[in-house]
């Protein structure tokens, strides 16, 4: 029989995720024929007992040099199926993703690329339904980007935009999202959901991660013009950064008439968005750790984007070498 849809799943860590992710894939209402490619880093993989006999599953070792574009490359080089379900390894699918968001897919030939919405683990701390209702700020509507956690489109598509940049060590589905755009319409489909298991639910946590996801910033538009509506998200957090900074130099030096207005330039913005995220949530998330959140992220993100710089003018470097 003809394979219709490949899951493609790139992993390294926590296999009892990735084995939640398999279970949920191999669950799905369909009648279409489907194959499972993970391509782990794991030195030790248990989970391909547990469901090799029965499905079609086949689990590749990859280096640990590989970037998650690369492993999600690779995948792609096996798989035989029309259309692609990429797939990270800590997410749980909903029983009809893939026959929803097939016919959506499939119904409308604007359409490139589809994924569907996130909905919150049970007992979901703030911070998870934070990352959920940003997630979900725009349902049922073509977007500019997409989040590479779920995304179906056909192999035709993948191979049109050659696949992931494989030199972005994060960021990597903001560019690729943007390069299907250029051929077809991204859309986000309430028709199913998902449960991002591995979803931040600690604000230390994610804001070390999120210095760890800002480093490719600067990577993701070279070569590109950025739309208007991307240079926020670079200028936005080196702003608070630097507010941050003066802050504490006024503490230490005893200027309280800086202070105050290093403290009221951070608040404007940072209320601004809380502000708007309180809306988009149906106010159903306190204001107060909405507020935590952005404090947190920007900093983060503008200590990823500084980090950035080494790699990126490399990068330059050898491009101008070439």
């Amino acid at each position: 029989m003809t394979i219709m849809v490949s899951f493609i799943i790139p992993h390294k860590g926590r296999e009892e995720l990735l084995i939640h992710t398999l279970h949920s894939i191999f669950a799905q209402q369909c009648e279409q024929q489907i194959e499972v490619i993970v391509v782990s880093q794991n030195e030790n993989f248990g989970a391909e007992r547990m469901f090799a006999q029965k499905h079609n599953l086949q689990v590749i070792k990859a280096s640990t040099d590989l970037t998650i574009s690369a492993l999600r490359n690779y995948g792609a080089k096996l798989a035989q199926g029309k259309y692609f379900a990429f797939l990270d390894a800590d997410i749980e699918l909903a029983a009809d993703w893939l026959n929803n968001l097939l016919a959506t897919l499939t119904s409308n030939t604007d359409i490139a690329l589809v994924s569907a919405l996130q909905k919150n683990s049970h007992d979901a701390p703030p911070l998870e339904k934070i990352r959920t209702a940003l997630s979900n700020a725009d349902i049922d509507s073509y977007v500019s980007f997409l989040p590479g956690r779920n995304l179906l489109l056909s192999a035709e598509m993948f191979h049109q935009v050659n696949g992931f940049p494989e030199h972005l060590t994060t960021c990597e589905d903001y560019y690729f999202t943007n390069k299907v755009a250029e051929f077809g319409k991204l859309y986000y489909c309430s028709k199913s959901h998902y449960v991002h298991l591995g979803e931040d639910k600690e604000y230390l946590a994610m804001f070390k991660k999120e210095i760890w996801r800002g480093q490719s910033n600067l990577q993701s538009i070279s070569g590109r013009i950025p739309p208007l509506r991307e240079l926020p998200s670079f200028i936005i957090p080196l702003f608070i950064l630097l507010l941050f900074i003066i802050a504490a130099y006024s503490i230490i030096t005893l200027q309280s008439q800086l202070f105050i207005y290093a403290v009221a330039l951070i608040a404007l913005p940072v209320a601004l968005y809380s502000i708007r995220l309180f809306i988009v949530a149906d106010k159903k998330i306190s204001i107060r750790h909405i507020l935590a959140f952005y404090l947190l992220y920007f900093p983060a993100r503008a200590i990823g984007t500084l980090l950035s710089i080494k790699t990126w003018i490399q990068t330059l470097g050898d491009k101008a070498n070439d």
